[in-house]
């Protein structure tokens, strides 16, 4: 599945630099030099990471395809995929929320609802899982409460603590204190992409 990573911005000097807005978690990755993304919305159709830095909290990237100013201001706007198929984490327990959404949520081998997103937060990971009566229930993304994650079966295992399932519905005034969200956005960028393109997590759920 292609998720989107950046979008080129405006030119960086003479020798075909650019800037980048970012939509991941992990610009270090992602622009380490020998990088390949898919382009869309413009001529090129693949660009290759030359040498990428820091200019205060903006990235600034150098392609192979890119020799000069004029060059860069073609991709202006352009838009840098990966396919996370092909991509290789070094934490077993982290996942992409596409990989997440849409498992049935179990409890004892029992379907109790379905994941619909991955909330990133300051102190740790919440599964949003819509349950069958169609109320959402906010599941702390770690290990201890969620033991199994079998994308190829199409569920993963939830054992909840008491009354993890009440919290956020109608009538409840519990709710998990699991921190602020937090911009995960290095450059200081939107961290919402465009509506078309799932943005690069990170990967965003990493289980404790």
């Amino acid at each position: 599945m292609d998720v989107l990573v950046a979008r080129i911005g405006k030119p960086h000097g003479i020798r075909g630099e650019v800037t980048v807005q970012l939509f991941t978690d992990a610009p270090e990755d992602r622009f380490e030099p020998g990088g390949i993304f898919r382009v869309e919305g413009a001529a090129v159709t693949e660009l290759t990471v030359v040498k990428a830095r820091w200019n205060k909290d903006i990235l600034i990237v150098g392609f192979e395809q890119v020799a000069d100013r004029n060059q860069a201001e073609t991709l202006r706007g352009a838009q840098l995929f990966i396919d996370t198929a092909g991509a290789q984490d070094d934490d077993d327990d982290a996942w992409y929320e596409h990989e997440l959404v849409g498992l049935d949520a179990r409890v004892d081998g029992t379907t109790v609802g379905k994941v619909t997103a991955l909330r990133t937060m300051a102190v740790q990971d919440l599964l949003v899982v819509e349950l069958a009566d169609g109320h959402e229930a906010l599941v702390p993304f770690v290990t201890s409460i969620v033991p199994e994650v079998d994308p190829d079966a199409g569920f993963l295992t939830i054992v909840p603590p008491a009354g993890l399932f009440d919290l956020n519905t109608p009538g409840s005034n519990q709710a998990p204190d699991d921190g602020d969200d937090i911009a995960r956005d290095s450059a200081g960028a939107p961290t919402d992409p465009p509506a078309d393109a799932p943005a690069d997590s990170g990967p965003g759920g990493t289980r404790d």
